[in-house]
């Protein structure tokens, strides 16, 4: 492109400052949400699996069993392996510390052996010139913590540190520190024995890790392991087990990933919207430029050029304002937006060159897609006419393409039958996308629809308001795209985020049947409530009856994680939130049932037989059914505490619901029971505070989709105001004719604002009317085939309403302001403006 043709071309985006500048900043906010969210989870990620690599240490294969371990037995039968070099056992906890009110990651490792292994994990004691302070490491109530764990916790060595131990708080001096560990990851780690003495693992561990002679094949090694191997233990390469860790996270970062490319493909197009009316107020400019010789081609290029340039701009504003919310993002929310999956990870910003290409490439294709519409226009242009006056109105009428919008939302329909890709709802997304395409073709026959509602008022300027929008359909459509993309997206959520929370609450209310809950450890690996203690609580005044609850881990395969074994009173699965009616069960079988998560991952329906580890050996059950779980992602089996007692003789519970006989009172039994267990040992909490604390972490994970729900609507507002802004401009000589025909400036303001409300209100129909087509969606497709649970739809229709009545007020709004200025100049000069 030659110098000159490049200042025509990029020098009218400096003149057209107001409209480049929204174009501009809705692509920066598409591209800096999705770099941001990129940015953030890719270091979440990479510290993670650096903490996983660190526990790992230098170990080719790790033997792992479930949350409760298994029997040390199996650590002697393997170091004597002839393909093992070196064995290390450990004890994986999650200690309560309730002076902090959190909790913190302790490994139990043994001192003679960790050094070969993992030599991160190798504790140094704050004395090392001492004499005997290697011995340190063995003392029963030695811990040494990471620097991390130290500045988190405030303490250094020499301090004590109280951790809950079984029903019982015990004090623990901080003895030295873990320096290998970094400052990335909080952990504790003491002697192994020390540790089984303390927290009631005598004789059980919870990983083996093994490192293998030189010249030996890792997997036919782990192959030959595994053949010797309990039920319910499995051998993994530590990249597999950090794959497995982490890919619990990849459904919520692809659907934020989703949310930021929509967010995008607004700004999209936005670009469209003013890249259009720019060639409609510029067409005599192009049609003198062909006269003069320019070809078609290259007015084509030039305009595209445009587009590119606004997306590259965008794409450089975007990368540094996704950084830039990174960093704040890892203050306030943490390294997993809030979700929880990374709650012992630091992660540190650093700038990502790969990520940060790739954004600021879609964000010069997002220009690039939303110029080239108005650009195939421009080049399809005939000179002759378009230098008349008011040729540009050909622009405008758009023609409705009901088959074209059938065929999407026919083809959205069967994408939504097809199955996930690696676990990822692709088709669902290209549903949602085929949905919003649809939504934008039908937008011509709506806008006409809502010109037609408006000319039943005798109104002189409402009769106006259905000229112009009858006349040319296509300035409903160039302005109300962008609304429809926004509204449908910030409905679609909002749909979707209500039915989620309303089916959580029901659910928390549905599993949480007693009146007071008594929690010894909030992943159960710390403390535990004996079976005396137990007994006393059954026993006290006020106590109707008790619901013990255990919970443990359980390894089915190698290739997925660890699922969740929750033994409790099932009463017959009428205590559990079942999806369907239960199955009965044949006598002397015993009842089991799965979670939605777990059905879908394992393939399994209620009448199924399946084998369970308990107790290190292999125990048949019957599926009697499938119950809705919010909580655990992963999968999860209930079974009757009688039926785990029984095969396993475990008799302590992680957790017990209290039912209170009638009129007794929630403090006076909470007050004895803290009288038997001791202060700060157990936490006592309400159904309705344990509710609370949920929906409050539900709502705090659902903050990133709020905000960007309010960024799409910003958007879509953004491009109401362009596009009225230039549309005002086009249309000068428009309102120069009607202020001769006695209409006053206030008038011709209204009008401007009743067509910006009859097309917002026409974009905010259409966008409701998709957003529950993409809620569903959503809810039935990309949300089971992303995390494996349904919802019941709710529809929270007084907030829509609200929404759209608060959307189409601020278009309007946003018209009227636009518009202002094409009514601040002469009439007789707009009447007379030609070329």
């Amino acid at each position: 492109m030659s110098q000159v043709l490049g200042r025509v071309f990029i020098g009218s985006l400096a003149r057209r400052r107001l409209a480049t500048a929204l174009s501009l900043f809705a692509i920066a906010l598409g591209v800096a949400l999705g770099l941001a969210v990129q940015i953030i989870h890719a270091a979440a990620l990479e510290e993670f699996g650096r903490g996983m690599r660190l526990l790992a240490g230098e170990a080719d294969l790790q033997v792992a069993g479930s949350r409760e371990g298994f029997d040390d037995v199996l650590y002697s039968r393997l170091a004597m392996r002839e393909e093992v070099s070196d064995a290390s056992p450990v004890v994986e906890l999650e200690v309560r510390l309730p002076s902090h009110e959190r909790s913190l990651a302790l490994y139990g490792i043994d001192a003679l052996r960790v050094a070969h292994v993992h030599p991160a994990l190798m504790p140094q004691s704050d004395e090392a010139r001492r004499e005997g302070a290697a011995l340190d490491v063995l003392q029963h109530d030695a811990l040494f913590l990471s620097p991390a764990a130290q500045a988190e916790l405030g303490v250094a060595p020499g301090d004590r540190l109280d951790v809950v131990a079984a029903a019982r708080v015990v004090s623990l001096r901080v003895a030295g520190a873990v320096p290998g560990a970094g400052q990335g990851r909080a952990l504790a780690v003491m002697d192994i024995a020390a540790a089984q003495q303390l927290f009631g693992r005598v004789g059980r561990i919870t990983r083996i890790d093994l490192s293998l002679k030189d010249g030996i094949d890792i997997p036919a090694a782990r192959d030959a392991l595994a053949a010797d191997l309990p039920p319910g233990v499995e051998v993994l390469t530590p990249r597999a087990a950090e794959e497995l860790a982490a890919g619990l996270s990849r459904a919520y970062r692809v659907n934020l990933t989703m949310l930021a490319t929509i967010a995008l493909v607004t700004g999209g197009f936005l670009v469209f919207s003013t890249q259009f009316l720019a060639v409609a107020r510029r067409r005599k400019e192009f049609a003198f430029l062909r006269a003069l010789g320019m070809d078609r081609a290259a007015l084509m290029r030039g305009l595209l050029v445009e587009g590119a340039v606004v997306g590259l701009a965008g794409g450089l504003l975007g990368i540094a304002l996704g950084h830039g919310i990174a960093a704040i993002a890892f203050d306030v929310a943490g390294g997993d937006l809030g979700a929880g999956y990374f709650k012992a990870v630091s992660p540190a910003l650093r700038f990502d060159p790969v990520a940060s290409g790739a954004y600021l490439i879609l964000g010069v294709l997002a220009g690039l897609a939303g110029a080239w519409l108005p650009a195939r226009e421009a080049r399809r242009m005939i000179p002759a006419r378009a230098l008349k006056s008011g040729d540009e109105a050909v622009m405008f009428r758009f023609r409705a393409h009901p088959l074209g919008a059938s065929a999407c939302l026919a083809g959205a329909a069967a994408l939504c039958l097809l199955p996930p890709l690696g676990g990822v709802p692709v088709f669902g997304y290209l549903a949602v996308a085929l949905i919003l395409v649809g939504a934008v073709l039908v937008l011509p026959i709506l806008v006409q629809g809502f010109a037609r509602i408006a000319s039943r008022l005798r109104r002189p300027l409402w009769r106006l308001a259905n000229a112009r929008l009858a006349a040319a359909p296509g300035q409903g459509v160039v302005a109300g795209a962008g609304v429809v993309a926004s509204v449908a997206l910030a409905v679609a959520m909002a749909i979707m985020v209500a039915s989620f929370r309303d089916s959580v609450d029901r659910w928390l209310t549905a599993v949480l049947p007693a009146d007071l809950y008594v929690s010894a450890s909030p992943l159960g690996t710390s403390g535990f409530l004996e079976p005396a203690i137990l007994e006393r609580i059954a026993t006290l005044a006020g106590v109707s009856r008790t619901m013990p609850l255990r919970f443990d881990t359980l390894r089915l395969d190698d290739e997925r994680f660890p699922v969740s074994l929750i033994a409790r009173p099932v009463d017959g699965g009428r205590l559990l939130p079942l999806v369907g009616p239960a199955t009965p069960i044949p006598a002397g079988e015993r009842p089991a049932w799965v979670s939605e998560a777990m059905a879908d991952l394992f393939a399994l329906a209620a009448g199924d037989a399946l084998v369970l580890p308990l107790g290190g050996k292999p125990v048949a059950f019957r599926i009697a059914g499938v119950w809705r779980d919010y909580a655990r992602q992963q999968g999860a089996v209930a079974i009757e505490l009688a039926d785990y007692r029984a095969v396993t003789g475990d008799l302590v519970a992680n957790d017990v619901g209290v039912i209170l006989a009638e009129g007794a009172s929630f403090d006076t039994v909470a007050a004895a029971v803290r009288d038997i267990v001791g202060e700060n040992t157990v936490r006592i909490a309400s159904p309705g505070e344990i509710r609370a604390r949920s929906l409050a972490i539900f709502d705090r994970t659902f903050l990133v989709t709020y905000a960007m729900e309010a960024v799409a609507v910003l958007i879509g507002l953004f491009g109401v105001s362009t596009s009225f802004a230039v549309l005002a401009i086009v249309r000068r000589k428009e309102f120069g004719m009607l202020r001769h025909l006695g209409m006053t400036r206030s008038e011709v303001g209204r009008l401007i604002t009743l067509e910006g409300v009859l097309t917002a209100a026409a974009g905010t129909s259409l966008g409701l009317a998709a957003g529950a087509a993409v809620a569903v969606v959503l809810i039935e497709v990309v949300n089971r085939q992303s995390f494996h649970w349904s919802m019941d739809l709710n529809l929270p229709i007084g907030g829509l309403l609200v929404f759209a009545a608060t959307v189409i007020a601020l278009a309007g709004l946003a018209a009227r302001v636009s518009g202002h200025q094409a009514m601040r100049g002469s009439a007789v000069l707009a009447v007379r403006e030609d070329w």
